[in-house]
């Protein structure tokens, strides 16, 4: 899937959260003042992903002080969200996207290279999405430890 270029238009969606209820990228936009950080990871409840949801935890307060908001989005189902978020006590949402149509509308779904193995899957990705809908800062392939301190210093936080 083509990644996304800063300047571009964030592509719109609406996908159920944790608990169902419906969260668009419209909704999120008009609750944050700088933008909205939107971020793709594979799998609630594994090591890397429970580190980099835990980061982004910490750093909430933060992120939404200078005007962010904060979303996750993986290919898992709202019950599986739904106990990731309440082991690990997370305050803003996830969302499910089974169909993987917003994953590779931004560019996250796609071929991954591990131990050797091609396969195709989440590539760990972030998008910043401006109050004008469109892309900020779109980095792909990052890494779960350091990424949220990477891009709190990329935004000017740190």
């Amino acid at each position: 899937m083509p990644r996304l270029d800063v300047g571009a238009p964030a592509p719109t969606f609406t996908l159920p959260a944790s608990d169902g209820s419906p969260v668009s990228l419209a909704t999120l936009i008009a609750t944050a003042k700088t933008g909205v950080i939107v971020y793709f990871y594979p799998a609630a409840s594994t090591p890397g992903c429970t580190t980099e949801a835990c980061d982004f935890r910490d750093s909430l307060a933060s992120l939404t002080s200078h005007g962010y908001a904060v979303v996750g989005v993986s290919p898992d189902e709202p019950a599986k969200l739904t106990a990731f978020v309440a082991d690990q006590h997370l305050t803003f949402p996830l969302l499910s996207d089974p169909e993987h149509e917003v994953l590779e509308a931004y560019g996250a779904w796609g071929e991954k290279k591990n131990y050797g193995k091609t396969y195709v899957g989440v590539i760990r990705s972030t998008v910043v999405v401006d109050p004008d809908g469109k892309v900020a800062l779109a980095q792909y392939n990052v890494k779960a430890t350091g990424h949220v301190a990477k891009l709190r210093r990329d935004l000017g936080i740190d």
